[in-house]
């Protein structure tokens, strides 16, 4: 039977060739980055609340785009990784809440495959029974691994798991895990609507792209948690990720109340760093004259209560 390759909105490509990432690679090399600055972490973090907790929602960031939010009574993950490291790269910042610290998980949502975004040896540590909601072509990857509970998802596609609404929603990304499966599953990310009014996009890992104005269109949405990293050098990077810039844009776009940065300061994916990242997006929010109530730059481990 043959396999699906997916694609992004309007065929815009993502893959750069083993010329380019040569290039990049060369470019690299050439430059001196300051990685001296760690992203701020609470000196203390709300784990027993957060294990008890069944009536308050609340976000949690773990780090990277890793998130314990707790909606509807439920104990949700986005793409969970606690990894050391990545291939070479060292960790920069350890993960806010250690992996044995959590709840019991009731959902689990994955944006793509990737290894930054879907770690095998995280996900079965975890506490609970999840239920893991993925991207279509990814379901076969998880029952192979013993998962059963599993829901594969395609673009705009719903589904209601105790009285909360979730959403898969495009993206402009592309999947590889190995050789051969290059683009085999979808990417994208994912809308929560809970019953009690609170709806939080969790926008995966995306280049810039006219899905974002349509995903505002469509839901309204309370929280945007809006990757901001891995965007060095852009000629390579733009279309797989936004910019700080172009982070704020895609917030506008959307419509949302508050936008919750992430996808940045726990692995160097990308010659920029946390604080790069972290000083281009503060200087858009006020050449946009935006004001400071609607961004919510969390430290790693804190609780934000809805």
């Amino acid at each position: 039977m043959k396999k699906n390759r997916y694609e992004n909105m309007d065929k815009i490509q993502t893959l750069k060739g083993f010329k380019d990432l040569m290039e990049w690679r060369k470019e690299r090399r050439g430059k001196t980055k300051d990685l001296s600055f760690q992203v701020p972490r609470v000196e203390e973090t709300e784990e027993k609340f957060l294990q008890s907790n069944r009536s308050i929602a609340t976000i949690t960031w773990i780090g990277h785009s890793t998130f314990l939010i707790q909606l509807n009574g439920m104990n949700i993950l986005t793409d969970p990784v606690w990894a050391n490291r990545l291939g070479t790269d060292i960790r920069l910042t350890s993960p806010g809440l250690a992996i044995h610290a959590l709840p019991p998980i009731d959902l689990v949502l994955i944006s793509h495959s990737h290894y930054d975004h879907l770690h095998y040896s995280s996900i079965k540590k975890l506490k609970g029974n999840p239920s893991f909601f993925v991207p279509i072509g990814l379901g076969n990857w998880f029952k192979k691994k013993g998962f059963s509970k599993v829901v594969e998802c395609n673009w705009w596609e719903e589904h209601q798991l105790n009285g909360l609404n979730i959403a898969f929603v495009p993206a402009q990304h592309w999947t590889k895990r190995t050789l051969t499966d290059t683009n085999r599953s979808h990417w994208g990310g994912w809308i929560l609507e809970s019953s009690d009014k609170n709806t939080i996009y969790f926008a995966g890992d995306s280049g810039y792209f006219r899905g974002f104005r349509e995903i505002g269109n469509r839901f309204a949405i309370d929280y945007c948690l809006m990757p901001i990293g891995a965007y060095e050098p852009e000629w390579f990077m733009a279309d797989q990720h936004v910019n700080p810039e172009e982070a704020v844009k895609a917030f506008l776009d959307t419509r949302a109340r508050k936008m919750i940065p992430m996808h940045y300061g726990a692995y160097r994916l990308a010659d920029d760093t946390p604080k790069e990242a972290l000083d281009r997006l503060l200087a858009e929010w006020k050449k946009q004259e935006l004001s400071m109530e609607h961004l919510k730059i969390m430290k790693i481990g804190q609780t934000q209560k809805l």
